[in-house]
């Protein structure tokens, strides 16, 4: 088998067999193809396309091409969530510890953060001593113990994904959505949960701009989950504006930790709720949509989704007090208001650029090596749809930094967009995709 064989073929329009996908990934793995080769290859599929069968072969030689992670000696149905990231998304801080306290297993990896989107590692690390480096082993034990634990994304993990999205972010062929559809599945597939639940963002702080798009990666992604013998469901969630309130590693997980007090933002307590029914559900721990959701409020009122994220903390060597006591909790120095020149409506937020003004605070990436700053961050005190008089307060950032303060005000600004009249009110849940 010749790889300049293969790419002629997928250059031609031809379909590649799962034969020739796993000789692809396996060879380029080990280091046998040369870049420019799959560069070419890669190529070819964002201009001619991949079918089902082809993305699902591309998917599981992805998963299989490092370790495939044995949960088997964790009883009962292990459940994951993936999130395809957006401004203010701090759900799985909120959400592991409510579906946990359900009696769901949640065997999790996370990332960190990179640009303006956070990454759940960081955001868990603003409580003293926390760490997600731990061993498979304490990993298991975990989820076994308390219900639930979240590591960092090992190196093992689909090897393959990692250096073809690094080949593909270079040379411009990352759009493409079975090599979108099939890099997510393959991480998710190589975790080892029985069930899957993603969610999908659209709109302006999403990778996903178009609610058309998102939804065919919804449905991509649900296949590929079903061909892999994982139960599989999709929400697709508005993203035109941050999730919540808070911006920031410190000032979101305070945040969720105010949703499992039961006094978190309604759009925030929303998605946690939607996402954890099917949780719950594809954890054979609630019959229907509705017994899911009173199982979910109940351990909000009863504040054991609270101690459980609490118990959680403690298992991963942090400081449990700082679930109970958000003054432990990384905090800045400089705290100011950004107030409204003008009355009318909350027409519509560039969510991208609140995203960009936390990372102009140092609460974000600009490259994998940079160092971040926990405690800054913004809080929106306006949203879309919200009605402004000249003076009030639009949202209050939290700063170490007097220049980077100047500088992500000034963006802020222009991310507001005002209207005469309210907006018409557009859904946080889109569309829930399943087989």
């Amino acid at each position: 088998m010749r790889m300049y064989d293969l790419i002629m073929k997928k250059r031609n329009g031809g379909a590649l067999d799962r034969e020739e996908i796993e000789y692809m990934v396996t060879e380029y793995t080990a280091g046998n193809i040369p870049d420019y080769q799959m560069s070419a290859m890669m190529m070819a599929v964002y201009f001619t396309g991949m079918n089902e069968e082809e993305t699902a072969a591309l998917t599981m030689a992805m998963a299989h091409s490092g370790d495939m992670i044995d949960l088997s000696a964790i009883p009962g149905v292990k459940v994951d969530k993936h999130s395809t990231g957006g401004v203010g998304d701090k759900t799985s801080i909120a959400l592991v510890p409510m579906v946990a306290a359900c009696g769901v297993k949640i065997a999790k990896m996370s990332g960190r953060g990179l640009g303006h989107t956070g990454g759940t590692i960081d955001k868990l690390e603003s409580f003293p001593g926390f760490t997600t480096e731990i061993s498979s082993g304490h990993f298991i034990r975990q989820v076994k113990d308390i219900g639930a634990a979240i590591m960092g994304q090992t190196a093992d993990i689909a090897p393959a994904d990692k250096k073809l999205y690094a080949l593909r972010d270079v040379t411009a062929t990352v759009d493409n959505m079975s090599l979108i559809a099939s890099s997510i599945m393959s991480k998710k597939l190589a975790s080892g949960a029985d069930a899957i639940v993603l969610d999908v963002k659209t709109g302006s702080g999403a990778f996903m701009k178009k609610e058309q798009d998102a939804y065919a990666l919804a449905q991509e992604m649900v296949t590929l989950g079903t061909v892999a013998g994982k139960q599989t469901i999709a929400i697709v969630s508005n993203m035109d504006q941050p999730l919540g309130n808070a911006v920031g590693n410190a000032l979101e997980v305070e945040e969720a930790i105010e949703t499992l007090r039961g006094k978190g933002p309604d759009d925030f307590t929303k998605l946690c709720l939607t996402l954890g029914t099917y949780m719950l559900i594809a954890g054979k721990m609630a019959a229907d949509e509705k017994e899911a959701g009173q199982k979910l409020k109940q351990v909000i009122e009863s504040g054991s989704a609270l101690n459980k994220l609490a118990e959680f903390v403690r298992a991963q060597g942090g400081n449990p007090q700082a679930v109970y006591d958000t003054s432990l909790l990384p905090k800045a120095s400089i705290v100011e208001e950004v107030v409204s020149g003008q009355s009318g409506y909350i027409g519509r937020i560039d969510c991208d650029e609140i995203g960009v003004c936390s990372l102009l605070l140092g609460g974000g990436r600009e490259t994998k090596e940079s160092s971040i700053d926990l405690s800054v961050g913004l809080v929106l005190r306006k949203k879309v749809g919200d009605p402004v008089s000249e003076g009030d307060t639009l949202a209050v950032l939290y700063a170490n930094d007097r220049d980077r303060l100047r500088a992500a005000k000034e963006r802020f600004i222009k991310a507001y967009h005002f209207s005469d009249t309210a907006p018409a009110d557009v859904p946080l849940i889109r569309r829930v995709v399943r087989k």
